[in-house]
């Protein structure tokens, strides 16, 4: 498994906004949003952060480290969950506004891949519909 990037946490421990450097010096944030209506579901929302990449923060970098960018935003939801441990839903799409439908459902796939890392599935449920993921708790408090 390769090893994830150094993160840097909230100032506050439970806080919702991690970073993180590449060794290409692209800098992502990874933020977790609390739903309005339902504060133990969260959205998932990562990017990059550079100012080169014309405030697209969801564009495809090409840099040959997707694996270890994804090895480590999975580290930071495990240490996010371990923050949050009455989290109920996490969500996530493929969103990017320059993606077809195809590349949309490819980045899906790779997303899918790195869920297994982070949660159980004797206590996590998957549920997909076009291009958001929900992970779901199966035993709600």
């Amino acid at each position: 498994m390769l090893k994830p990037y150094p993160i840097i946490s909230p100032q506050i421990s439970t806080g919702n906004i991690y970073h993180f450097n590449t060794q290409y010096g692209v800098v992502y944030e990874v933020r977790f949003g609390r739903k309005e209506n339902n504060i133990l579901h969260v959205n998932l929302v990562f990017g990059v952060t550079n100012e080169e990449y014309d405030g697209e923060e969801y564009v495809l970098t090409n840099k040959g480290d997707v694996f270890r960018v994804m090895t480590t935003i999975a580290e930071i939801v495990k240490i996010y969950l371990e923050k949050h441990p009455h989290t109920q839903i996490f969500e996530f799409t493929a969103e990017n506004s320059t993606l077809t439908k195809d590349e949309a459902q490819k980045r899906l796939k790779l997303y899918g891949r790195y869920i297994p890392k982070v949660f159980d599935s004797n206590q996590w449920k998957i549920v997909k519909k076009d291009d958001t993921v929900q992970i779901i708790k199966k035993n709600k408090y």
